[in-house]
């Protein structure tokens, strides 16, 4: 390209050389764009000329997305289907399909409103999955990543960032498992005013699902502003929630649920870590642990298990089967019987939810047995849905103001 031609793009796009040498002109904002195109001149700074999501005043969301080359998008979600119907006919894949117009922007809008919560979403660009390329929020996941957006409304206040009210902050810490000869990592909460004074914090360890991650509480869980929330209304004690990695390496023998590694690395390594570095009370009456799907089965099996660690439990979405296969009622009895009978004199909370549509529901009752069996008092939360995160967010709504009182 000529010089002369490529110094003019630049101008068109909103560079002003004479900015170079003069700094408040340096400042300036660049030259708006045309909102009805998706295309970018070269070195444009600016935010992008879409919105790739929108509410709606129905509550209806409208998906866009630039792609001039694309020949097919879709616009996904691991979320929505379960809540709405996405216009997809059983069978077919769960998505919207997005119509292009003349400039290449792809968009579509949801055929019902959308229930007020959060949500993960990517797009499907010619078959390969696409994250948001204009979002600020995204979710980690066991495999991969998937863009968030929340629907805002009184419904999902509880879970949502309110300017307000005081908030905490979410750190990753990084550690090493000498258990498991590993690096691993986690999520800490601490709460609003952490740092000031001499105070001791109880603790909540709080274990993600199969398809997550230690990410999952906070950037689709939304677990720290709900608790933000919780405690500036009084409802809440402040609490420190470390948020460990739930998974562990595979390996011969170990299954995800008949697998000692997490509870050897959560009580060998991250505890001791966390009980170093943070100012916790470290009795069991200050400490407590939870988790939803695969991290209610964490709970139950290091949890329920260890009196002499925690006193308060909650177990999301996840039981105990009968049948054959891990997790079976008759094998966790056999090798838990002394530590049952000592949960049920010491447990101060045992928290135990479950949506009438989750596939797991059928390991309620065989688990409320053993609970009733070994006379461990419990509370009961069965809600509607299935296994989802808007029913982990209320549940944890529910169980958190319950803990340290």
């Amino acid at each position: 390209m000529p010089h002369n031609t490529a110094l003019g793009s630049l101008l068109a796009g909103g560079l002003v050389l004479a900015g170079m040498a003069n700094p408040a002109s340096a400042q300036m904002a660049p030259q708006p764009l045309d909102p009805s195109t998706c295309v970018t001149p070269p070195f444009y700074s600016g935010p992008a000329p879409y919105t790739s999501v929108e509410q709606l005043p129905d509550r209806r969301v409208t998906f866009r997305l630039c792609a001039p080359d694309a020949q097919t998008v879709v616009v996904t979600s691991t979320d929505i289907p379960s809540v709405i119907p996405m216009g997809f006919p059983k069978g077919a894949p769960r998505g919207l399909a997005m119509i292009r117009d003349k400039t290449g922007l792809w968009s579509v809008t949801t055929p019902q409103p959308v229930p007020a919560d959060t949500y993960r979403f990517a797009f499907q660009v010619d078959g390969v999955k696409t994250v948001d390329p204009v979002g600020k929020t995204f979710s980690e996941e066991l495999k991969g990543i998937n863009s968030t957006f929340e629907v805002k409304g009184p419904q999902g206040a509880f879970q949502t960032w309110d300017a307000n009210v005081p908030h905490g902050a979410v750190a990753t810490i990084v550690y090493w498992s000498k258990s498991l000869g590993v690096q691993r990592r986690a999520h800490v909460y601490t709460p609003p005013g952490y740092g000031k004074g001499s105070t001791k914090y109880p603790v909540l360890y709080l274990v993600h699902g199969a398809g997550d991650s230690d990410d999952s509480w906070t950037s689709v869980g939304h677990a720290n502003l709900i608790l933000d929330n919780l405690i500036a209304a009084g409802k809440a004690m402040p609490m420190i929630v470390v948020m460990p990695d739930g998974h562990t390496l595979p390996r011969a023998g170990a299954t995800m649920l008949n697998n000692t590694d997490f509870g050897d690395d959560l009580f060998g390594d991250l505890m001791p870590y966390v009980d170093a570095a943070y100012p916790t009370d470290a009795r069991p009456q200050a400490r407590a642990m939870a988790g939803l799907s695969m991290g209610g089965w964490h709970t139950l099996n290091n949890g329920l298990t260890h009196p002499e660690l925690f006193s308060w439990l909650g177990v999301f979405s996840m039981g105990l089967a009968t049948g054959d296969g891990p997790g079976r009622v008759d094998q966790y009895v056999s090798a838990n019987d002394a530590a049952l009978k000592r949960s049920a004199r010491d447990l101060k909370l045992m928290y135990f939810a479950m949506g009438k549509d989750d596939f797991l529901y059928p390991t309620v009752a065989p688990t409320r047995a053993m609970l009733d069996r070994y006379k461990i008092r419990y509370t009961y939360n069965e809600s509607a849905g299935g296994h989802e995160w808007p029913n982990w967010r209320r549940y944890f709504a529910d169980f958190a103001p319950r803990l340290f009182k």
